[in-house]
């Protein structure tokens, strides 16, 4: 993979009982650690993240690459302060159409309503995982959040994110509406 949004590998190589990969350095850490530290990032600072996210999904989606696993501590940050998506454990190749993929695979906040209803899924799986991690930049917490594993998931099948804080803009708002859309037909970047 060679794109700058997506952290490289170097080489690789492997003795009788490892695996090791050599990777691009990323002293910026992972983007989980800002959040954890600010809470929220203000609205330009969630942009510009959002925006390296965006480039990488659509090269790898344009490459036929679900990446199944957006969420703060894969996304890390390098020494110009751009982001790099890394760990591609859970990347599904070949995948072109809506439902192609069938694994139930990924971090439960990130997880789409079509993953968690074993419906199949495709490239708007990613896209779901990108609204939430642009609501998480923007509010601080995922879209559903809850401490208790099955509400969390009945949050994500049935409720609405909470879109009523008075330092969203409008347009923030409504990107996260359409990208946190139930029905993966309808969703933003599907």
């Amino acid at each position: 993979m060679n794109h700058g949004f997506i952290v490289k590998m170097d080489y690789a190589f492997q003795t009788e009982s490892k695996l090791y990969f050599c990777l691009e350095y990323c002293p910026g850490g992972e983007l989980f650690f800002y959040l954890s530290q600010i809470g929220r990032f203000k609205q330009d600072a969630a942009k510009f993240y959002a925006a390296n996210i965006l480039l990488a999904l659509q090269h790898l989606h344009s490459m036929n690459i679900l990446y199944r696993d957006l969420k703060p501590e894969n996304v890390l940050v390098d020494g110009a302060g751009y982001i790099k998506l890394t760990d591609f454990g859970l990347s599904k190749m070949g995948i072109a159409g809506h439902r192609e993929a069938k694994s139930l695979c990924g971090t439960a906040e990130y997880l789409s309503p079509e993953m968690l209803q074993r419906q199949g899924h495709g490239k708007a799986t990613d896209w779901w995982s990108f609204g939430a991690i642009i609501y998480e930049m923007l509010v601080g917490l995922p879209p559903f959040y809850s401490k208790d594993r099955e509400k969390l998931y009945q949050n994500i099948k049935y409720a609405e994110p909470r879109l009523d804080y008075g330092f969203l803009s409008d347009d923030a708002r409504d990107l996260c509406v359409k990208l946190l859309h139930k029905d993966p037909n309808s969703r933003l970047g599907s």
